[in-house]
C-alpha cells in the first residue's frame, strides 16, 4: 500500500527502510521536538498495544499506519493471510480489495493484503528495536526480554508468511538486510533460547493482574510452534521435532495451565475460551498461555476480536451480543465436513424463512426446527462444531455452488463470541471484549502429539489427541493416529484461529492437488496450484526501496 502514514508518540521515530521506499513512506511525529519525551511504562504498554490496537486514538484516526486503519491491525492481517485462502472460510464480498486473489490463491507481488501484513510486522519490529535500544540497562532484564519476545513473534510471522524478513535488531539509520529460511529460523531459535531464562517463570502472568504479558510459558509456546514447522522453514535442513516436544513438556509439566473443561451456565469449557469474559473466567484463563488483550471500551479497534465477531455475523442472528454486523466470513463446506462428513448438519430450509422476525421469534423457530447451534453440536457429537444454520439473518446453504454471492452461502461460525459466560453485561455493543488466545494449552497438546508422531511415538501421540477430543466430548474418539487424524484434529480444534494455512503447508496439502477444496485455484471444487504459493511474495514497493531484499521464487 502506497502513501502509508506512520506516527508514534516519540519524536524522531524512523521506520528506517523496513516498510517501503522513502518516497512511499510519509513519516511524521506527534511531538515535533528533536529530543524524545515519553513515559517508559507507557512505551512498554505501546509494545503490547501493537498486537491489539491500530493507533493512538481508538478504532480510527491517528493510526500507526495505513490509510485504512481497520485493515492494518496485527491479528487481522495475519488472520486474512492464514485463513481466507484455506478450506475454512470464504470472504463473502468478492469485490473487496484483493479478496478474489486471496480466496482463489492467485496473488502476485502487488498484493495489497500481503503488503499490509508486511508493513505491520515491519512497523512493530521497528518499535521493538527502538525500545530495546533505548531501555536496555534502564529497565529490568525481564521487561527487555518481554519486548524481545514480541520482536521474535513478529519475525516468526515474517518467516511463516514470507520465509524471509527485512532484518534489523538495532535502531539506527542503516537499511535492513535480508535474512531468510534457515538463517532467520536459527536467529529466532537462538534469540528465544537467550531470553527464556530472563523472562518471568512459566505462568507468572496467568492472573488478572498480569494477563497479557509474556512470561516463559509464552516463549516456550512460540519456540514449540517454531520447531514443529522447522522442516518447512529450513527446506528440510532442520527437523526439530524433539525440540518441539521438549518445549511442550516444559509447559505441560509446569502445571501452570489447564484445559477449560467444565460447563458454566450452559456454556461448554471449549466455548468459554472464546467468550467476552475470557479474561475474568478463571477456567478460560488457565488455558490461555498468551492472549491479545481486548476490551469493548478500553481497546476499540476493527482488527482484533471486533473483526472476528462482527465479520461472522449478520443482522437477525440470535444471541449475537453485538450491534456490529459485517456479514463477511462464512464457513467453507470443507470445514463443516470435518464435523459432518456426510453433510448432515441440521439446517433450516427455504420454506422455514421468517420475515421481519424478532430475536425471540427466531430463537423459537430454531428450537422448533432443531437447528440451533446446540442442535448442531449435539448432532456432530463434538462441542467444537459451533455453527449456526437457523433462520436468523436468512436461510443458509452449505456452499456457494459455482459463484460466491453473499454471507448465507455457507454455515455461520459462532465460535468467537462477545457474550459473557457469567451473564454479566458486555462493555460495548460495537466493540468486543473477547481476548484473543494467541497461544493456548490445546496447541501444546496437539504440537506434542504431532512431534511424537513424527518421532515414531504413536502411542504418546494418540494419548494427547484423545485428551483434546475428550475435552470436546467428541463421540468419535480416535483409536489410531496418522497424518489425516492429525491435520483434521488441528482443523477441528483451531479453525478460524489464524493458523490453518501453516498447518496445511506443514502436511504438504496447501499447494498441489493432493487435497482440494472449494475455490482453491479459483474453481468450484478446487484444482491444484503451484508450489510458489506456499510463501507470499515480497511487496514490490519494498523491493524497489531496499536493494538488500530479493523477490521470492517465481513471483
Amino acid at each position: 500500500m502506497r502513501n502509508i502514514l506512520i506516527k508514534t508518540a516519540v519524536a524522531g521515530f524512523l521506520c528506517l527502510g523496513l516498510a517501503s521506499c522513502a518516497d512511499d513512506l510519509n513519516i511524521s511525529s506527534i511531538d515535533p521536538q528533536s529530543s524524545p519525551s515519553y513515559d517508559a511504562d507507557g512505551l512498554l504498554a505501546k509494545q503490547y498495544a501493537t498486537l491489539g490496537l491500530t493507533g493512538q486514538k481508538g478504532p480510527a484516526g491517528n493510526g500507526d499506519m495505513s490509510q485504512d486503519e481497520g485493515e492494518s491491525g496485527f491479528y487481522r492481517v495475519i488472520f486474512n493471510l492464514q485463513e481466507l485462502c484455506t478450506d475454512e472460510v470464504i470472504w463473502a464480498w468478492q469485490t473487496d480489495t484483493d479478496i478474489p486473489a486471496i480466496t482463489n490463491i492467485a496473488w502476485n507481488s502487488s498484493s495489497v493484503r500481503a503488503n499490509w501484513a508486511y508493513q505491520r510486522l515491519a512497523y512493530d519490529i521497528t518499535l521493538h528495536n527502538q525500545f530495546i535500544s533505548e531501555q536496555t540497562g534502564k529497565m529490568s532484564d525481564d521487561v527487555i526480554a518481554e519486548v524481545r519476545f514480541l520482536r521474535c513473534l513478529n519475525y516468526y510471522y515474517f518467516l511463516d508468511l514470507f520465509h524471509k524478513a527485512p532484518f534489523k535488531d538495532t535502531f539506527n539509520g542503516e537499511l535492513p538486510v535480508e535474512k531468510a529460511g534457515k538463517d532467520l529460523y536459527d536467529w529466532i531459535d537462538k534469540e528465544l533460547t537467550e531470553i527464556e531464562p530472563q523472562l518471568k517463570e512459566v505462568g507468572a502472568y496467568n492472573d488478572e493482574k498480569g494477563f497479557g504479558r509474556a512470561d516463559r510459558g509464552a516463549a516456550y509456546a512460540l519456540h514449540a510452534r517454531l520447531a514443529l514447522n522447522s522442516a518447512v522453514y529450513t527446506d528440510g535442513q532442520v527437523k526439530d521435532y524433539q525440540k518441539a516436544k521438549d518445549y511442550c513438556d516444559k509447559i505441560l509439566n509446569s502445571g501452570a495451565y489447564a484445559l477449560s473443561t467444565d460447563t458454566k451456565n450452559g456454556f461448554t469449557g471449549y466455548e468459554q475460551v472464546f467468550m467476552g469474559d475470557n479474561d475474568q473466567n478463571t477456567q478460560a484463563m488457565k488455558e490461555i498461555i498468551f492472549p491479545i488483550r481486548q476490551d469493548g471500551k478500553k481497546t476499540q479497534e476493527y482488527s482484533g476480536s471486533t473483526y472476528l465477531v462482527a465479520s461472522m455475523r449478520i443482522s437477525g442472528m440470535p444471541n449475537s451480543f453485538t450491534s456490529n454486523y459485517w456479514s463477511c466470513n462464512f464457513a467453507r463446506k470443507d470445514l463443516v465436513e470435518k464435523f459432518f462428513p456426510n453433510d448432515n448438519i441440521p439446517m433450516a430450509s427455504k420454506d422455514d424463512e421468517l420475515k421481519d422476525a424478532t430475536e425471540e421469534q427466531v430463537i423459537a423457530k430454531d428450537e422448533e426446527l432443531k437447528v440451533t447451534t446446540k442442535d448442531v453440536i449435539n448432532k456432530a457429537g463434538d462441542d467444537r462444531a459451533m455453527f449456526y444454520m437457523g433462520v436468523g439473518g436468512g436461510i443458509r446453504t452449505l456452499s456457494p455452488g459455482k459463484q460466491i454471492t453473499g454471507f448465507t452461502n455457507g454455515a455461520s461460525i459462532v465460535k468467537w463470541q462477545n457474550r459473557h459466560a457469567d451473564g454479566s453485561d458486555i462493555h460495548d455493543g460495537t466493540f468486543m471484549d473477547t481476548d484473543i488466545p494467541l497461544f493456548r494449552l490445546a496447541e501444546i497438546y496437539l504440537t506434542r502429539a504431532e512431534a511424537n508422531y513424527r518421532l515414531g511415538n504413536t502411542t504418546d501421540a494418540l494419548a494427547d489427541i484423545q485428551t483434546i477430543q475428550k475435552r470436546a466430548h467428541r463421540k468419535e474418539i480416535s483409536g489410531a493416529v496418522d497424518e489425516q487424524t492429525l491435520i483434521d484434529e488441528w482443523c477441528r480444534e483451531f479453525y478460524v484461529e489464524g493458523r490453518r494455512r501453516s498447518d496445511l503447508i506443514r502436511f504438504g496439502l496447501f499447494t498441489g492437488s493432493k487435497y482440494l477444496w472449494d475455490f482453491k485455484g479459483g474453481v468450484a471444487g478446487g484444482i491444484g496450484i503451484e508450489s510458489k504459493f506456499n510463501v507470499y511474495p515480497i511487496p514490490v514497493t519494498d523491493i524497489a526501496g531496499n536493494p538488500n531484499m530479493n523477490q521470492n521464487p517465481n513471483y
